[in-house]
């Protein structure tokens, strides 16, 4: 039972919650960036270059044992790299835009030589017992 109660305690943690959100909401966008690519990117791309479908690019090379073609699909690497491309672009500008609008932190200044020595001068005589003197 107590497997049980750690697992429920982890997983209601907000950071494990949010990941999960994270994780679906990701997936949700990286099919509409594949749908962006191939049905919006790549035929234009396609019709600049002078071919139709890049998935269908392959370079064709004879088997030496089998005598027979093999074909190395190509365009559909193209088009897996450029979905790559658009959607790390995407996730680096979204990154970008949450630090602005979060925007820098400052770290506290680290105490200064005066002030350690003010806070040890001080857990000193917290630690005394009342009603002694220096």
């Amino acid at each position: 039972m107590k497997i049980i109660e750690e697992f429920k305690a982890f997983a209601m943690r907000g950071n494990v919650f949010d990941l999960a959100v994270g994780v679906i909401v990701g997936a949700a966008f990286g099919k509409i960036v594949s749908a962006l690519t191939s049905n919006v990117l790549m035929p234009v791309l396609g019709a600049v270059t002078g071919s139709v479908d890049f998935s269908k690019l392959a370079w064709h090379i004879e088997s030496p044992v089998e005598k027979k073609q093999i074909a190395i699909g190509y365009g559909v690497f193209l088009d897996a790299v450029v979905q790559f491309i658009l959607l790390a672009v995407c996730v680096f500008l979204l990154v970008k835009g949450m630090n602005l609008l979060v925007g820098k932190k400052e770290a506290a200044p680290a105490p200064s030589n005066e002030e350690k020595l003010l806070v040890e001068i001080r857990d000193l005589l917290k630690s005394r017992p009342p009603g002694t003197t220096p």
